[in-house]
């Protein structure tokens, strides 16, 4: 819900689906009508994050409203929306991994969603956040986990290989702190593919997410994607979700649409069964971590 909750972010060919005024109401009814079309197809997991805006708050509105009981529900913490519902914002978000931002996010999610959440994930956890050497926070993290709540951490940055190791080695009395991780996998940037298989092998949870590059892969997509999307009759969003789908340690695979016909577009991939040769082809596109996420901190918030 990245793409809804708020209203401005950072995919590209978001602006064109989404409301001509982004004031709160015509955000919320966006979002219930991305959430029904999702609802209707299928989908049963939903992710959000203290951060999206107002994402939890649609959420908890549309989920009272429906009354939906076989959803998994997934939110994240360690970034705080600043953006006063500006467009023009100076700054939409703010991170900051400590034990007192996460007691004061896990209040508020827990005050909106109550017992629905399901996984409550570390966002864009990177190798210089505290929490690697916050032994309070790692407790707390822990202790959530004692109380039925799943605990995840998602990843951002050219080294998410290394993140993804050293955060599951974090144990606090003799037990892993995290199950599930939710990392960037995408035909642009696969480098974290090793060492999420190693994490599934384990037996960790594992999401994908950003598998169509914040829409580089749609707005431009390179002629190899473009050519099997056209001999598949789809979209090249499909087949680059369809990419994702291919790999065995894809437990979840996230999509981020703003709008119903995005959506629709995107599940054209649950379809599509790749071939090893188009496979192959769509892996040389990979871009080297450091290109990659230096043109992803380039686009701008619209």
């Amino acid at each position: 819900m990245a793409a809804l909750g708020r209203p401005a972010y950072i995919n590209l060919g978001r602006a064109e689906e989404l409301p001509a005024q982004r004031d709160v109401d015509a955000m919320r009814r966006a979002t219930y009508a991305v959430l029904d079309a999702a609802y209707a197809a299928g989908v049963r997991w939903i992710d959000v994050a203290r951060s999206y805006g107002r994402a939890e708050e649609f959420l908890a509105g549309w989920l009272a409203r429906r009354e939906h009981h076989d959803l998994t529900i997934s939110s994240k913490w360690g970034y705080t929306y600043v953006g006063a519902w500006r467009m023009d914002a100076a700054m939409h978000e703010v991170k900051e991994h400590s034990a007192s931002s996460f007691s004061r996010q896990w209040s508020e999610s827990r005050a909106l969603l109550g017992s629905a959440i399901n996984l409550y994930q570390v966002h864009s956890l990177t190798v210089d956040s505290p929490l690697f050497t916050d032994e309070p926070l790692q407790r707390a993290l822990s202790a959530l986990g004692d109380d039925g709540v799943r605990v995840g951490f998602s990843t951002s940055g050219p080294r998410q290989g290394e993140v993804i190791r050293r955060a599951f080695d974090l144990q606090v009395a003799g037990r892993p702190i995290f199950t599930a991780v939710q990392s960037t996998w995408n035909v642009l940037e696969p480098s974290a593919g090793r060492a999420l298989a190693e994490a599934h092998a384990a037996g960790n949870l594992v999401l994908v997410k950003e598998t169509l590059a914040n829409g580089r892969l749609v707005v431009a997509p390179p002629a190899v994607l473009g050519r099997i999307a056209a001999r598949h009759g789809v979209g090249p969003d499909a087949v680059a979700v369809a990419a994702v789908l291919a790999r065995p340690w894809a437990d979840v695979v996230l999509v981020g649409p703003a709008s119903p016909a995005q959506l629709s577009s995107n599940l054209g991939a649950t379809g599509l069964n790749l071939a090893d040769g188009e496979l192959r082809a769509l892996a040389t596109l990979a871009e080297t971590p450091g290109e990659y996420w230096g043109r992803r901190s380039s686009l701008h918030w619209r």
